[in-house]
């Protein structure tokens, strides 16, 4: 009887540049206070620099071996991590089916959503003071989430991966930079501090790789049963027609 199969790698793509990170950085350049952007958060589409980035992403799973090509793949269903997805596996030549699944989207900024660092602390003062009393791990917007909030959602997503009949060994999963730090967290067992001062320290760039690998078989050891094989790779990029960028998404908030 063959053994019942495990995930064993799980590899997390930053979707590519969109244009509310383009927007973002203008925002913080030129001191305004919103972001000039037009299309809600699940329908800001990639630009096109993150078309080229995505399409790179594609080329590197190209030309990997057989034996570590993913063989499931999951999204969030923002557009921009869709689209990462589905432009990656064209390129790439690989016929797999893209799950969404909402667990995987951005974190929820609540009244902070569309607002720059200077629009934070002149609009939101109150929240802004909050976020300082709290720090940012804990601190919910109003109406938005904590990065709490999305470890839950890892841990579920998680969950529900191991639970399938026949769970794949190696994944795909394009979603967010704070969903990427979160799953290091919850996967890698880290702590707060650590898990903030890897977002601080070197933030996940657009289209970048992050390689989580399981140390153990045990299904209820989620918690440090990973260990991080790639960080934030982005040697892809080097030499192409796709740039590396790494602009802000929710992790810096």
């Amino acid at each position: 009887m063959r053994s019942r199969s495990t995930p064993r790698e799980i590899l997390l793509v930053r979707h590519g540049e969109s244009v509310a990170n383009v927007a973002s950085m203008e925002a913080e350049r030129s001191g305004s206070q919103r972001l000039d952007v037009t299309s809600r958060e699940a329908d800001v589409p990639l630009s096109e620099q993150g078309e080229q980035q995505a399409d790179a992403v594609g080329r590197w799973l190209r030309d990997l071996d057989p034996d570590d090509t993913p063989l499931a793949v999951w999204s969030s269903p923002y557009l921009r991590a869709h689209d990462t997805a589905r432009r990656a596996l064209r390129a790439a030549g690989i016929d797999l089916q893209v799950r969404l699944d909402e667990r995987l989207r951005d974190r929820d900024l609540g009244v902070f959503d569309r607002l720059s660092t200077a629009g934070i602390k002149a609009l939101e003062p109150d929240e802004a003071e909050r976020r300082a009393w709290h720090g940012k791990f804990y601190h919910r917007p109003g109406g938005g989430e904590s990065w709490t909030d999305l470890a839950a959602r890892v841990r579920a997503f998680l969950a529900d991966l191991e639970s399938l009949a026949d769970p794949p060994e190696r994944v795909l999963i394009t979603c967010h930079d704070a969903v990427i730090m979160t799953f290091r967290y919850v996967c890698e067992g880290l702590t707060e501090e650590e898990v903030l001062a890897l977002a601080r320290d070197r933030p996940v760039g657009n289209a970048s790789l992050t390689l989580l690998r399981r140390d153990g078989s045990d299904p209820l050891a989620l918690a440090g049963s990973w260990h991080a094989v790639l960080t934030q790779a982005d040697d892809h990029l080097t030499g192409d027609a796709a740039e590396h960028t790494d602009e802000p998404g929710s992790s810096d908030v």
